[in-house]
């Protein structure tokens, strides 16, 4: 059985890694509802600043730990699908990093942002890949794998993994 962990925003979610991913996925969602919810450039500013720090740490432990270890020949070409998907969110946030919050592109590339993410997420993730992954693996081996990347998500947003991300925006992550 999984056990329950503090999630960067406190929610509470269960280590299986797939678990993990989608709640990572529904806080995304909901930082950007906040972004353009936001009343003031301050609290928008601050809400882009937890976006891009967990989308890179996102990225980072689906790059390095859980679409690796879900490789297998049924995977392969969505996962491959899945690493372009990321370069894709990468370059504009890379963009985003350098405007102000208040600049007229600004919004509109989150916009751009908000669905290439729900693509690549809801889409193509969870409702293509992550059904294939549950087939394939045990309950214990996604509840291993999500202790691990629980751990490297959580020590990734000590340090600010968003001032990564446009040095990632020429290839897309080895599998």
């Amino acid at each position: 059985m999984a056990r329950p962990v503090q999630f960067a925003t406190g929610m509470k979610i269960p280590t299986n890694a797939l678990e993990v991913l989608i709640s990572q996925h529904d806080e995304v969602d909901e930082l950007i509802e906040e972004i353009e919810g936001a009343d003031d450039a301050d609290q928008k500013a601050a809400a882009f600043r937890r976006l891009a720090n967990n989308l890179a740490a996102h990225a980072a432990i689906e790059e390095r730990l859980f679409y690796r270890w879900a490789m297998s020949k049924q995977t392969e070409p969505q996962l491959r699908e899945a690493t372009e998907e990321h370069l894709a969110v990468k370059r504009v946030l890379a963009d985003l990093l350098v405007l102000d919050v208040d600049d007229v592109q600004f919004d509109a590339k989150l916009s751009v942002m908000k669905e290439q993410i729900r693509h690549h997420a809801r889409d193509e993730e969870e409702g293509k890949l992550f059904p294939k992954v549950r087939r394939l693996a045990s309950q214990d081996e996604l509840d291993a794998l999500g202790g691990e990347m629980l751990a490297m998500f959580e020590q990734l947003l000590e340090g600010e993994p968003a001032r990564d991300v446009p040095a990632e925006t020429e290839h897309a992550a080895p599998l």
